[in-house]
């Protein structure tokens, strides 16, 4: 299997106080840590790609502990998530679902099993390209106030043969939430939907 060769990290923490309303009495943090690593199957077309997910687990979890870290050092104060993937432009929108499993799993296990699928988005790009990683509530998907997206991006990356790998977490809702559905107190955690 591949080498995964990192080229640069960033991790980046955005404190929200309000949104044009009050100020909240504890503002909302988002956290992405990003990761921009050769892909090593750019350029041609490769058919057996799947074990290059076993490779980015150890990056995975280096990059969510980075995330709790960032936002205090407590899992337990983590509420959202979400990852994507920018692929340069001499790879394939594939190369970014190669993230699905080591970038999910990884913060799943990291806060300690949480039970909502997380979020994701990819798309290909060259240097500079934005991606809006989807976020959700880590214990249930149809909890609507923590439906949100953190924007990411580097200015040099991805090049054409590399992989800008995100994962987002956050400290709760959206800062002023108030359109109804599932509320977080309100949460079962029987099949990380309710």
């Amino acid at each position: 299997m591949p080498e995964v060769q990192v080229r640069k990290k960033l991790i980046s923490v955005e404190e929200i106080f309000h949104e044009g309303g009050p100020v909240a009495e504890k503002p909302l943090r988002r956290a992405a840590a990003l990761a921009v690593i050769r892909n090593p199957y750019a350029g041609a077309y490769a058919e057996e790609i799947e074990g290059f997910m076993d490779d980015l687990k150890p990056l995975g979890l280096e990059m969510a502990r980075s995330l709790v870290a960032a936002l205090g050092g407590d899992p337990k104060v983590v509420e959202g998530y979400g990852k994507g993937a920018i692929v340069g432009t001499a790879g394939e929108i594939e190369h970014g679902a190669l993230w699905h499993v080591p970038g999910g799993y990884a913060m799943r296990e990291v806060l300690g099993g949480a039970k909502a699928i997380v979020a994701s988005t990819k798309k290909v790009g060259g240097p500079g390209t934005r991606l809006d990683v989807p976020i959700t509530h880590i214990n249930a998907s149809y909890v609507r106030s923590h439906f949100d997206a953190m924007e990411v991006g580097i200015a040099d990356a991805p090049r054409a043969d590399e992989i800008l790998l995100a994962l987002v977490m956050t400290t709760g809702a959206r800062v002023h939430a108030r359109v109804g559905g599932l509320k977080a107190s309100e949460i079962k955690g029987e099949d990380g939907l309710r």
